[in-house]
């Protein structure tokens, strides 16, 4: 156990303070006395400043002591956390005593059993120190279980005082209880951010219960059989779909050189969204074994899933075009384009797809106007000329859209943003990431998402630029190429949908209001050429390749 001066001491009188205000408050419920009332509501003040003096110490170590390596300052900020709930935790003893004034007879709680309550408190109060001190993963748990017990306890007080309500006798006395219980209960919730920041000290990454019990599960599953105080977990991104990944393995300190290579991602979300990817995973792995990684093991439990997946070594798409020198992108754009084309050669199927590209646009209308209200555009009149409402744009050019389809289908990625895609040099390989979107559509989809996920990396400078707008423009060649090939004539006029659809949408991830503006201005500006074209050929429409370079 790592140690540190005075902040341990501190810590250590805290938690014994907290411990002292149960019994106390336990003691004061059994016998109230204005004595044991007064020493309640002192104490308060004393594990206040204790706190504060922890905080402080905290933060001061942190910033000032630069030899802290990153497991140190893990225990500094879990420790951090726990004092800020143990303080909540005497807050709620405090607030408890004073409840007790307001019943009518102050024995009238000891009906409710409420030394059940404190014996569960009580008893995880105790384990704090020695689970934290040893790092013991099964007693941070057994913390963390505390939670679902106290508000197991309240919901059973909750319906017999509502019962009792209802007869009409002893109502004060009976919300009062009600009260009492409810802070019994949201010590329950101090209790399991104390466990889970236990947890953090020990695997470096927050990480809530529900979610470790799911790795805990998944790991299982895929045959690991060692102790879980072993693994590493370490959060590498989150996904905009609201999953948690991280990346999972042996501490580095068991790992050999080739382990270090290794290692698992875990991806915990909702339970829709996990066997959708697994689904999709599973096909992709069967028409290319080596395109995708290897599930190891699969998890679900209520409205949550979870997976364990091979770790594909590689950097992503967007590292390369922003690292990588001339030669190493131009070889790597080579051996995508070539992916690419293998996937949507093999997986064309000669049936006709209905697109639904605007139809994309008004379901993240919300997630846009919430970042962006100003991109709402109303009617407004210059002269004699009219510039449709953004409502009015949507709602013609989705009509127009059922005029067209695509003449063929092919197995898209679904979410073809260049982060997805993993490139890995020394295998001369691609790999796609992040599938749970894949389905048979419109290979135009994923084109204007890779071009418009390049289109939208906030960097100017011209070096940077002058590098995106060339994978844009190869990339544009490659796709307009297959559609040649492939004999699509109306190639660009769903190409313009799709840049709409992703120009639009991809302004509620940009903070940067002039970039995301320019963004909305482009699609506003294809939504206008495809509304004002209504009635043509679209297989004469011809997309401005402009509109694609910033």
């Amino acid at each position: 156990m790592l140690t540190f001066e005075g902040l341990d001491e501190n810590f250590k009188f805290i938690v014994l303070e907290v411990e002292n205000q149960a019994r106390s408050t336990r003691r004061f419920m059994d016998s109230p006395s204005r004595k044991r009332h007064a020493k309640i509501t002192n104490r308060d003040d004393y594990i206040d400043n204790l706190k504060t003096i922890i905080e402080n110490k905290c933060y001061s170590r942190i910033h000032s002591d630069k030899s802290l390596d990153h497991n140190q300052v893990n225990k500094i900020r879990a420790i951090q956390v726990m004092c800020v709930n143990l303080e909540k935790i005497a807050d709620y003893f405090v607030n408890i005593v004073k409840q007790m004034q307001y019943l009518d007879d102050q024995s009238f709680i000891k009906k409710y059993d409420y030394l059940e309550v404190y014996d569960v408190i009580l008893d995880r109060l105790a384990t704090i120190l020695p689970a934290f001190r040893n790092e013991d993963m099964s007693k941070a748990l057994y913390i963390c279980k505390a939670e679902p017990m106290l508000d197991d306890t309240y919901k059973v007080r909750f319906d017999r005082i509502m019962n009792e309500i209802g007869l009409g006798r002893d109502a004060q006395s009976l919300i009062t209880i009600l009260f009492i219980f409810r802070y019994f209960e949201r010590v329950g919730d101090a209790l399991l951010n104390i466990g889970e920041a236990i947890i953090f000290s020990m695997l470096g990454e927050r990480i809530k219960i529900e979610q470790f019990d799911a790795l805990q599960q998944t790991l299982s599953k895929s045959g690991f059989g060692d102790s879980f105080a072993d693994i590493d977990f370490r959060a590498i991104w989150g996904t905009r779909s609201g999953c948690r990944i991280g990346k999972v393995e042996q501490r580095e300190d068991e790992m050999s050189t080739e382990d270090k290579k290794q290692g698992s991602i875990y991806k915990e979300g909702s339970l829709d969204k996990i066997r959708k990817e697994r689904e999709s995973i599973v096909r992709w792995k069967k028409a290319f074994p080596d395109l995708v990684a290897d599930i190891y093991g699969f998890h679900e439990e209520a409205d949550k899933g979870a997976m364990l997946v091979e770790f594909l070594n590689g950097c992503t798409m967007d590292e390369v075009v922003l690292s990588g020198d001339d030669e190493f992108v131009r070889n790597a754009l080579f051996i995508f384009e070539s992916t690419v084309l293998e996937t949507w050669t093999t997986t064309l199927e000669r049936l006709p797809v209905k697109t639904n590209y605007i139809w994309q646009m008004q379901q993240r209308l919300d997630g846009v106007l919430q970042t962006h209200p100003e991109f709402w555009r109303t009617p407004q009149s210059l002269g004699t000329t009219e510039v449709r409402s953004t409502e009015e744009l949507l709602t013609h050019c989705a009509a127009i859209e059922d005029e067209l389809e695509a003449p063929f289908s092919v197995f898209i990625h679904g979410d073809f943003n260049v982060n997805n895609v993993v490139y890995n040099h020394a295998a001369q390989q691609v790999h796609y990431i992040d599938l749970y979107r894949s389905r048979d559509f419109d290979y135009v989809q994923d084109g204007s998402v890779f071009l418009v996920s390049n289109f939208r990396m906030p960097l100017f400078d011209s070096a940077h630029r002058e590098r995106l707008n060339n994978v844009i423009g190869q990339f544009y060649g490659f796709i307009k190429g297959f559609a040649v090939q492939h004999d699509d004539p109306t190639f660009e006029a769903r190409m313009a949908f799709a840049l709409a659809r992703s120009f639009y949408t991809s302004t509620r991830f940009e903070l940067n209001f002039q970039f995301a503006k320019e963004m909305f201005n482009r699609s506003m500006f294809l939504l206008e050429k495809i509304h004002h074209y209504r009635g043509g050929d679209w297989k004469n429409f011809s997309l401005p390749e402009d509109i694609l370079y910033y």
